[in-house]
């Protein structure tokens, strides 16, 4: 099971593997931009950093099985700390 982390009371699914923490990056988005739908803001923001920056956000990224709001494992974007800090940055 992924443990949770907090972050302004709402919660952060983590996991830690080979001594690095990875973060849920869905949910980091959520927190820190309040949006309705946090995958599609993630989706559209892979496309302007590859468009604007040549990045591609998803190379960066690590997929891992973590605990979705029903309940199952499902496969989600995941950013260590230094790569999360990076995505931050893109966020307007």
């Amino acid at each position: 099971m992924s443990p949770v982390q907090l972050f302004e009371q709402k919660k952060v699914r983590s996991h830690y593997e080979n001594e690095i923490w990875y973060f849920s990056v869905i949910d980091v988005i959520q927190i820190l931009t309040d949006s309705s739908n946090p995958r599609d803001y993630w989706y559209k923001m892979k496309i302007r950093v590859k468009t604007d920056d040549g990045l591609e956000l998803s190379t960066i990224c690590r997929q891992l099985k973590m605990i979705a709001e029903d309940g199952k494992m499902r496969i989600t974007d995941t950013a260590d700390t230094e790569t999360l800090l990076r995505l931050i940055q893109s966020i307007p």
